[in-house]
C-alpha cells in the first residue's frame, strides 16, 4: 500500500453540487445534510467549504493507493479474482464510532493527532494508467467516495471500470450524476431503524435505502454489507428487517454479513461470535435473499456462490481470494440458471 505522507493541509478546488443561499451563503447539495455554509465554514464532512461564495472540495485527494482483490470490498458478483487499484482521501459524512479507517475517515472530527490531514492532489491520468498497467479495476474505498464526485468523474473518463465502497448517503441528484460512472457499488446498511442508525452514524437511514434503490434501477451493480454491531444490528429481528427490505428491492442483491471488529471508540466491545453470523445468514436466506455471504467466520460455506436452483458450486473462494469460477456466460453450467452479476 502506498500511504502518502501528510501535507500541511488540504488543497481546495471548485466543487460540484452547490447552489446559492441567502446572505452570501452556499448550500451543498451532495448529501442529505445539505449544509448551508457561510464564508469560511466547512460542512459536516469537513472536506467541503464555502470560500468567498464558491463551494470548494478537498476530496480531490489521494492519501492511499492500494492494489487488492475485489473480494475484499467485498464484491462477490463482480469479475471474481480481479484486482482493484483503490484510492482514498480523507473525509466521511458519517461519524461511526467503530470505524477501522478512522485515521482517514474522521479527519476534522477526531483530534488532529488522531486523524490528521493526509494525502496529495490526485492525478487521475496517472492513477488510471497505473490500474491499466496492473490489469486492475479502479476503486474508491476506506473513506467515503461519494464525497469525491469530481474525482470520480475524472477517473471514469479514462474508461477503466470503477467501483465504490460507500455509505450510500447521497442526494438523488448526486446519485443520478454518479451512476453512469460506476460499474458496481457495495453499500453499508449499518442498522435496521432510524434511531439506531442516527446513534451510530449521526445520519438518517432513509437516504441510504433510497440510494440502493436508485443505483439498482440505474443499472449499477449493487451489493450490500451489514456489520453485526453489538446493540445496533446484531439481533435476528433487526437483521430480518434489513434482509426483508433488501429482498423487496431485489432478492438477487448479494448481502454480506460482516464480523464486528472492536476499534476506534468501541474497543471495549466484543467481536461478533461465529454463531451470530451463522444465525444472521440463516435469517437472510429465510427472508428470500438468494446470495448471503460471510467472509471468514463460517469457512467456505459462507463465502462460496451456489446456484440457487441446483446448488451446484459456482465460485469457490478463500479469504479475499477467488479459487475457482465455473459460471459460463452468466449461467450455471449444470442447470443453465442465470446468475446475476457483472461476470
Amino acid at each position: 500500500m502506498d500511504d502518502r505522507s501528510a501535507l500541511a493541509g488540504p488543497r481546495w478546488r471548485t466543487a460540484l453540487f452547490s447552489e446559492p443561499a441567502a446572505a452570501g451563503r452556499v448550500r451543498c447539495t451532495l448529501c442529505p445534510f445539505r449544509c448551508v455554509l457561510a464564508d469560511g465554514q466547512v460542512g459536516v464532512c469537513k472536506v467541503r467549504r464555502n470560500h468567498a461564495g464558491t463551494l470548494e472540495t478537498a476530496a480531490y485527494t489521494a492519501a492511499v493507493t492500494h492494489l487488492t482483490a475485489i473480494e475484499r470490498k467485498p464484491l462477490y458478483h463482480v469479475q471474481p479474482g480481479s484486482q482493484v487499484l483503490t484510492i482514498a482521501g480523507p473525509g466521511c459524512s458519517f461519524r461511526c464510532d467503530y470505524c477501522i479507517n478512522y485515521r482517514l475517515s474522521q479527519y476534522g472530527r477526531a483530534a488532529g493527532d488522531v486523524a490528521p490531514w493526509a494525502g496529495e492532489p490526485a492525478d487521475p491520468a496517472a492513477i488510471a494508467a497505473q490500474a491499466v498497467a496492473a490489469g486492475a479495476l479502479l476503486g474508491m474505498s476506506y473513506s467515503e467516495p461519494s464525497l469525491a464526485p469530481e474525482l470520480t468523474l475524472a477517473l471514469a473518463s479514462f474508461g477503466v471500470p470503477l467501483i465504490w465502497k460507500s455509505n450510500g448517503y447521497m442526494t438523488a441528484a448526486a446519485v443520478s450524476e454518479m451512476a453512469p460512472a460506476l460499474l458496481a457499488v457495495n453499500i453499508d446498511v449499518k442498522a435496521a431503524d432510524e434511531a439506531a442508525h442516527r446513534h451510530l452514524t449521526g445520519a438518517s437511514l432513509a437516504p441510504v435505502w433510497d440510494t440502493i434503490t436508485q443505483l439498482h434501477s440505474a443499472g449499477v451493480w449493487v451489493e450490500v454489507s451489514t456489520p453485526l454491531i453489538p446493540g445496533i444490528c446484531d439481533s435476528p429481528a433487526s437483521l430480518r428487517l434489513i434482509a426483508e427490505r433488501l429482498a423487496s428491492i431485489d432478492r438477487d442483491i448479494p448481502w454480506h454479513l460482516l464480523r464486528f471488529t472492536p476499534d476506534f471508540r468501541m474497543r471495549a466491545s466484543v467481536p461478533t461470535p461465529p454463531s451470530a453470523l451463522a444465525e444472521a445468514r440463516r435469517v437472510g436466506l429465510e427472508s428470500g435473499l438468494r446470495y448471503v455471504y460471510v467472509e471468514r467466520a463460517l469457512g467456505p460455506t459462507g463465502r462460496n456462490t451456489l446456484c440457487p436452483r441446483c446448488r451446484f458450486a459456482l465460485v469457490d473462494r478463500e479469504v479475499w481470494r477467488m479459487v475457482h469460477n465455473v459460471i459460463t456466460d452468466g449461467r450455471c453450467p449444470e442447470c443453465g440458471f442465470a446468475i446475476p452479476g457483472r461476470w
